[in-house]
């Protein structure tokens, strides 16, 4: 059954970032469909796949990492402006039926991603 999930890991605390705000979008053309909002774990992770079966289709999505409001939270006397604040990150869907794992590594100053498994 074909998913998508995702974690989020602090690679600057050296641990998972707990309670940050993910959004999920399908794009086509100028529209942007909201498919949910979701809160990571203690363990970085949502608890569920963001989308899976057979709402999940062929197409363009975005994840919206909202990380502003975490590096503010946890970070003390973080009320500078911030260098990173909300991380899109646009992917294809080419196979439904397969399992899309979009990790982010997270730091106030950088951050990566890649398709995990």
């Amino acid at each position: 059954m074909g998913r998508i999930t995702t974690h989020v890991l602090d690679t600057a605390l050296g641990r998972p970032a707990q309670n940050l705000k993910i959004t999920l979008h399908r794009l086509e053309g100028d529209d942007r469909d909201l498919l949910g909002t979701f809160t990571t774990n203690s363990d970085g992770r949502v608890d569920t796949p963001l989308i899976e079966g057979d709402a999940l289709k062929r197409g363009t999505y975005e994840l919206t990492f909202h990380a502003g409001a975490y590096l503010r939270h946890t970070r003390e006397g973080c009320d500078a402006v911030l260098f990173l604040d909300e991380i899109p990150i646009r992917f294809g869907i080419e196979a439904a039926d397969q399992h899309y794992h979009v990790p982010l590594l997270l730091s106030p100053f950088g951050y990566s991603t890649y398709r995990g498994s």
